[in-house]
């Protein structure tokens, strides 16, 4: 099937979570294409979605933006924020409608994406695509080479089953939340008490998860490469445009044909 599901899309375009999403078409408030929207239904790019009359796609138009923003602690990763903490689009106040892609934890720090380009918004969020993402992670306890070999081989951790992908939903029999083993993945030690860890899949707060899962905590977390996009030594609440090369090379990994830029 073609198209990404609904909820999914409104989460990844930072308008809210996928539980929100839900709620706000339970509630008739989201419209595609001038129609109510149904829960489940797919979105396809040249779809036009509303979410309280407020266009989500068309100003995903104009001059091509991507930038690489060294989001601080503290920031949330939505246009919106029910917990009265200022989130990223305020924060960066950019003079033009962008949308983050993907998320980061208000307490994790690190690079992330924003763009007005509805392609990349999907293409790097597609987890099957198994993009890399790169963290440096601190904990609260030293962690063991026993600890960091169950990091590589896959931690069972328990997520909502709304952030979970299809196949688990589906067999969710209406629990809240579903227990699933992440992938397989790279991790070396920094330190006693800190790792580097690249993942190929973006569940919600995964990290986190799967050190609590195995006992530790932690501490802090920052995001310092997005496939091909690295932190780098951008200043924390500062954005760069991302340009020349390293947009090609970005384009190249996702697979989008320069004949179907925007």
């Amino acid at each position: 099937m073609e198209g990404i599901r609904i909820n999914k899309y409104l989460s990844a375009m930072g308008i809210c979570s996928r539980r929100e999403a839900d709620r706000l078409l339970a509630e008739g408030r989201i419209r595609v294409n001038g129609k109510p929207a149904v829960a489940g239904q797919r979105i396809m790019d040249e779809d036009v979605i509303r979410v309280d009359g407020r266009t989500v796609t068309a100003d995903l138009k104009g001059e091509p933006v991507l930038l690489a923003f060294h989001k601080p602690r503290g920031i949330v990763c939505s246009t919106t924020s029910n917990d009265k903490a200022v989130n990223i689009i305020q924060y960066i106040d950019y003079p033009g409608r962008i949308y983050p892609i993907g998320r980061l934890d208000k307490e994790s720090e690190g690079v992330i994406l924003l763009t007005n380009r509805g392609e990349l918004v999907n293409l790097v969020n597609r987890a099957r695509y198994g993009h890399e993402k790169e963290y440096i992670v601190t904990c609260r306890k030293k962690v063991t080479e026993e600890f960091l070999q169950k990091m590589r081989e896959g931690v069972e951790i328990t997520i909502p089953v709304t952030d979970a992908g299809e196949r688990d939903r589906s067999g969710a029999g209406g629990r809240e939340y579903v227990a699933i083993t992440t992938r397989p993945c790279q991790v070396r030690r920094i330190d006693e008490y800190s790792f580097d860890i690249i993942l190929t899949q973006g569940l919600n707060r995964q990290i986190r998860r799967m050190c609590d899962a195995l006992g530790n905590y932690v501490e802090r977390l920052i995001r310092i490469r997005v496939m091909n996009i690295e932190l780098g030594d951008l200043p924390e609440g500062q954005y760069r445009e991302v340009r020349g090369e390293e947009l090609k090379t970005l384009e190249r990994l996702i697979g989008l044909d320069r004949q179907d830029q925007i």
